[in-house]
Parts: structure tokens; sequence; C-alpha cells
């Protein structure tokens, strides 16, 4: 896509979220409001709808967006890596309204109260059938992380979220966590339930003995007329994030060079639109729009970000537009193009929320969904406890959830510390919500979730810091992995993100107490990647936290968060305290 310097002013700020004039709208009644975020005018003729990282969530829930999302050097102050009032100038969006609370944690629990739960696949079903009928022959793609993150795809091997995306009408998409079922189970799908309905693409993984395609690189599709060729890129640390056994035959990677290859052999063919639908995570994708040419646009995944404007990055091509559709079936984004003389000559993005309760349930989906969740609906709604305070995941030291993870591992196993993934999944509570079966699986549903004790050093334990750490701030997006930092409960320490490898954790404390390097402390844990782990019997980290929550009275206080003091990294519009 090349375009002038006026036209890149012009389309930069044509990017915004639905609803920017929505002033008249904030006081209104829901479906006045409805009206004012979902009548979007139709633009172009080629459009695609894009849903991302649902993790399995079929109904609607609570979701908190994080207030600490550091970004770095050239990162910082820059998309995705702002947050609360600072997102809210980026995205020209008025605090208090419908689309501030979607976008931000500002005044999280009156918001929450007010704009009710967000998601639901009954409720988004209607918002992709309503974005289709405005825009015949729009596709819709999946960035992945669909197969996982709930009970109940968990005990139905991912079938519910196969079926319920069969009805939704997905056209194309790519993986990370469905991997995480395993290379059969993967396959069976794709092969039996995905034929001639769904296409699974992704370039970027091969065989490990002859290096083939494991899937269609990418595949395309005429949308009234216009060839468009959609590429698959999914998460490329897969082996690393997640067990290797599970894709013992498979290797992943980023592969810039195979990219721009496809994207060549795409053009090739004769198409005159390329998305790459990618599951990389947005800092690597906005650093591989700069580096392979011939792109209009890569609409991302697997970090989470909501991105209520389109990123615009150049390279020796033109420009790529680059966007991320957030998390837990909570936005779809709609991506409209106007294609003249077989090219892109102009762009619309918008995000949209999906308020359940401004958007009507769609009966078909509602009625799949009732009979997928009915053998475990009893199980799901199973009150374990009532929170006395908001509990969620989000940011990128800790969260209230994980906290409870970390010390419900603590006191039951007796450790001296523990230690929480930095997953970005998992949904959140109000407080006085139950804590039900349901959210616990919620924010635990792998099919590797042993609970774990082990001996570790106090220099084994700065490692491991390190090691996550530099996962997270590494200057470079290709050393990123895409999570936050592991979750702490028990120790302090003090973080230095602008600092190298090794040099960025110091001040680690036990009650207090500097650790010692020598000294071997109980630490717990869940999720290991580690191939004995499932043979040494270990219970599943929700046993664990089960008996933790038996054990409060029925009531679970407001959670003090351990956090890490951040040494030399602010202030930063992507941190709020």
């Amino acid at each position: 896509m090349n375009l002038t310097k006026r036209e890149f002013f012009q389309v930069l700020g044509a990017g915004t979220m639905a609803g920017m004039g929505l002033g008249a709208y904030a006081q209104a009644d829901v479906a006045t409001a409805a009206k004012g975020l979902y009548d979007i005018p139709k633009f172009g003729n080629v459009s695609f709808l894009h849903m991302t990282d649902c993790h399995a969530q079929l109904k609607p829930i609570y979701f908190r967006e994080p207030s600490i999302n550091l970004g770095l050097g050239s990162m910082k102050g820059n998309l995705p890596h702002l947050v609360g009032e600072h997102l809210l100038k980026v995205a020209k969006v008025r605090p208090g309204t419908a689309e501030a609370h979607a976008l931000t944690y500002l005044d999280y629990e009156q918001a929450a109260k007010r704009y009710g739960k967000v998601g639901g696949f009954a409720h988004l079903a209607t918002l992709v059938k309503r974005m289709k009928a405005s825009r015949p022959g729009a596709l819709l793609l999946d960035g992945g992380d669909t197969w996982q993150g709930s009970g109940t795809a968990l005990w139905t091997n991912g079938q519910d979220m196969v079926d319920a995306c069969k009805l939704l009408g997905v056209d194309v998409m790519t993986g990370h966590w469905e991997f995480t079922l395993g290379m059969e189970r993967v396959k069976e799908i794709i092969e039996k339930d995905f034929a001639g309905k769904v296409d699974f693409v992704a370039q970027n993984v091969k065989t490990n003995d002859f290096g083939d395609p494991v899937f269609k690189p990418y595949v395309i599709r005429e949308i009234n007329g216009v060839p468009c060729a959609i590429i698959g890129q999914a998460f490329p640390y897969t082996p690393i994030a997640n067990p290797r056994y599970m894709v013992a035959d498979w290797a992943f990677g980023i592969q810039d060079d195979n990219m721009q290859k496809m994207v060549d052999e795409c053009r090739g063919k004769g198409a005159q639109v390329v998305v790459v639908l990618s599951h990389n995570g947005m800092d690597v994708d906005l650093k591989m729009a700069s580096r392979v040419s011939g792109i209009d646009a890569i609409m991302g995944g697997h970090t989470h970000d909501g991105m209520p404007v389109a990123s615009i990055v150049s390279n020796k091509g033109g420009k790529t537009i680059v966007t991320n559709a957030g998390s837990n079936s909570k936005f779809l984004a709609v991506l409209d193009f106007d294609v003249k003389d077989k090219k892109v000559a102009d762009f619309r993005y918008k995000l949209l929320p999906v308020f359940a309760n401004m958007l009507p349930a769609d009966a078909e989906m509602d009625a799949l969904i009732t009979k997928v969740r009915a053998p475990y609906e009893a199980k799901l709604a199973e009150k374990l406890a009532v929170t006395e305070g908001t509990l969620y995941r989000r940011g990128n030291f800790n969260g209230t959830g994980d906290q409870l993870l970390v010390d419900a591992l603590m006191d039951v196993q007796g450790a001296d510390l523990a230690f929480s993934p930095g997953f970005r999944w998992g949904t959140t509570l109000l407080p006085g919500q139950a804590i039900t079966r349901e959210w616990l699986m919620d924010m635990t549903a792998t099919t590797y979730s042993y609970a774990t004790v082990s001996e570790m050093t106090g220099a084994t334990i700065k490692t491991v810091l390190e090691d996550v750490c530099d996962n997270l701030f590494n200057p470079d997006p290709y050393y990123q992995q895409g999570g936050d930092m592991v979750r702490v409960g028990g120790l302090q320490y003090s973080c230095s993100p602008l600092e190298g490898m090794g040099k960025r954790i110091s001040d680690m404390r036990i009650n207090g107490k500097l650790i010692d390097a020598d000294k071997k402390y109980k630490v717990a844990g869940w999720a290991p990647v580690a191939e004995e782990a499932r043979s040494q019997g270990n219970k599943q980290v929700w046993e664990v936290v089960e008996t933790w929550l038996a054990a409060r009275g029925g009531k679970v206080s407001r959670r003090k968060l351990n956090a890490p003091k951040i040494i030399g990294a602010l202030p930063n519009p992507g941190y709020a305290a």
C-alpha cells in the first residue's frame, strides 16, 4: 500500500474507534447507545472482520484492562504501550463512556456495574451478522487462542469452541494455544471439522525432519471480485512458551524471509490485497511490518491489546497497517479497504466493543452454547467462596487473581514463595461476586496445569526472574514472547526494566530479609513446560486452590498485590500507579 504524506495523515486520523463522537450517546438508553456504537457506515469494497484471543469464553464476562503496559525505548509512548487517560487521548475517546470502559481500567468497578458484561459468542454472533449484512462478502478472521481458556474447552478437548466458531462463520484462522491440545488433535480438527468450512493457515510452521509446511501458508479468496490473500503467522515461540513435547514434530519461528516469499507469491498469483493474520504479538508485528514489504495489513493477536487506532508502519515497499483486536471475545475489529486500480487506495478501521446488554443474543448461537455447557453447568456454577475485592489478571507484573493463586499455593504447600505464569488470559470478578469453579478454570485451564513444589537456590530464583523479565523488556521485539512477568508471592524485589539481561532484578527479600544466593528455598508453582511433570503425579493447580478456598470460611479478603519496585523507567504513559 503506497500513501502520500497527505494520505498518510488522513488515514491515521480516520482509523479511530467507532463512536468517536459519542458524546450524545454517553448518557443515553441502551438502544440509543448501541446505535451509536454499532451503526458503522460501509466503506470501500473489501472488508475483513477480526477476532482474536477469545480464550474459549462463550459466555459474557467481566474483563479489566491493564493499568501497566510499559513501553521502553522506541516503544515508550506508542501503541500498544499506553494505558488509561493516555490511551483515551490517542483514541479520541471521552472518559466515562462505554468505549472508555472497554479500553481501560479507569473507574473499573463502577463502570463495570454501569455497562455490564462484555463478550459472549451469542452477542458476538449478532454483531458479526450485522457487519456481514452491511458488508457483503466480508471475511471473518480468527487470530487464534480460541480453543483454550475455559473448563468446557479443556473437558471437551476444544470441541465446544470448534463448533461455536463454525456456527459463528469463521473463514480463516491461525493458532497458538490450539497447539497445546497436541499435534494429533489439531490435525484432526482441521482435517475433519474444518474441512470445506474454515482454512487454518500458518506459513511459519514446518516439519522438523524435512522442513515441509504443516499447514497451508495462505489462502486467496475473492471479495466482491477482488482477489485477497490471507497469510497465516502462528505464534513463533510455541515450543518455548509451552511444552515442546506437544508439538514435538514441528518447528516454529518468525521467518521473515519466508513471509516475504509468501507475500510475493500471493502478489504473483494476482492478489490485490494481502493481509497477514498474525499471532506474533503487537510489538513483533510492528517490527515485521517494517521488514517485510507488500503487506497491506497485519491483523494481530497474542498480546491482548485492544487497539482503537491502527498503527501505520513504513517499509521499503510502502506502508503497512498494524492492528490488534483485544481478547476474551470482547472486541470485533472491522477493516474496510477501498481497492482501486488493483491496489489499496484507502482504508477505515474500527474496533467495536461487544457489550452484552447492547447486543441481543443470537438465538442459534445461544442454543448451541446452552447445549455444549449443559453437561458441565452444575460443576461450573459451584460456589467456592465470595471475593471481597476485584480479581483480575492483566498487567505487566501482577494481578489480584494471580495473587490469589500464589497465596493459595504457598499456604497449602508450605512454600517460602510461589510463581504463577505471566498468562494474559483469565477473567475478572467484581467485589461480592462468587468465586465459582468456572472462574477458577478460566484462570488455570490448560492441558499441563500441574502444581509443583521444588527447591531453588537464591541464585536460581534470580535467574528465573531475569529470564522472564528479559522476555518482557528486551529492546528487540523479536526476543519478546508476549506474556507478562511471572507473578511472585512471598518475595519482594526491585525491577529495573531499562537495564540489560542479568541486571534487571535486585533487592530480593523474603519477610524483609535479603535472600541468600546459596541457600535453598521451597518454591511453589504451576504449569511447568518440562515433559516429566506429567508423570510425577502432581495435583492440578485448581485442586490446590480449591483446598485453600474451602478454608477461607466462605469469603476471600481483598488481595494485597505483591508487585516489584520499579527503578529507572518511570514516569511512563504505560504505567499507572
